[in-house]
């Protein structure tokens, strides 16, 4: 009889270590957003103006491939944040964050983990998190749904930056939003402009509903 070899599965190191970072941030907790999109999106800027409407405690996880730009202006205003710098991989781990929590001083409040922009490769990797929340914007245009639905699929909600760049760009709301509807017909959506402010009040309460749902839940 032949051997069988039995390839066991590549992620399962990384997997063991996210069910690790859940139980540490529900221990302290902690709602947990692993936030995922593409370079120049908007990412830091929406969780400054999240943070702002928020009445919630907030700490932050920059990931990066490298600098401390994001986590300084963080740092700025207050704002608990660890940096994690890749050295060049294109995903946060669960590792990396699984370390930056516990080298994190904050408990009873909402952590965004801010991962490192690309929209393939975080989103197949677990972190650990509550949930994924997808960051699109006006100005990369409507199609990403299509070219990228894993990450619309395993979202918890799409999040629409930059909308006050609507009546400069030609962006496809409805054939945006019905990509992701064929993806995940539950998914909440959520139109914003952290340049502005607009939008951030309904997605804070949104949000704040969410954490408090979790911390009963505890």
């Amino acid at each position: 009889m032949d051997e069988i070899v039995i390839i066991r599965d590549v992620l399962e190191a990384n997997n063991n270590v996210a069910h690790e970072n859940k139980t540490i941030k529900d221990e302290r907790n902690i709602l947990m957003v692993n936030i995922i999109g593409s370079p120049g999106t908007g990412k830091t800027s929406f969780i400054l103006r999240a943070i702002e409407n928020l009445k919630v405690p907030c700490a932050v996880i920059e990931g990066d491939v490298t600098s401390d730009i994001d986590a300084r202006k963080m740092a700025e205003r207050n704002i608990p944040v660890v940096q994690i710098n890749t050295g060049g991989s294109c995903h946060l781990n669960a590792g990396s964050v699984n370390r930056a929590l516990k080298s994190l001083s904050f408990d009873n409040g909402i952590v965004f983990i801010e991962n490192v922009g690309n929209l393939i490769c975080p989103s197949g990797f677990e972190l650990g998190e509550d949930f994924k929340l997808a960051l699109a914007n006006v100005t990369e245009g409507d199609d990403k749904p299509y070219k990228y639905p894993l990450l619309f699929t395993k979202a918890k909600a799409v999040v629409l930056n930059k909308i006050d760049m609507l009546p400069y760009f030609e962006f496809d709301k409805k054939f945006f939003y019905d990509g992701i509807r064929a993806l995940n017909q539950e998914v909440p959506f959520f139109e914003v402009s952290a340049r502005t402010g607009e939008g951030f009040g309904e997605f804070a309460k949104w949000l704040e509903e969410k954490y408090y749902k979790f911390r009963q839940s505890k």
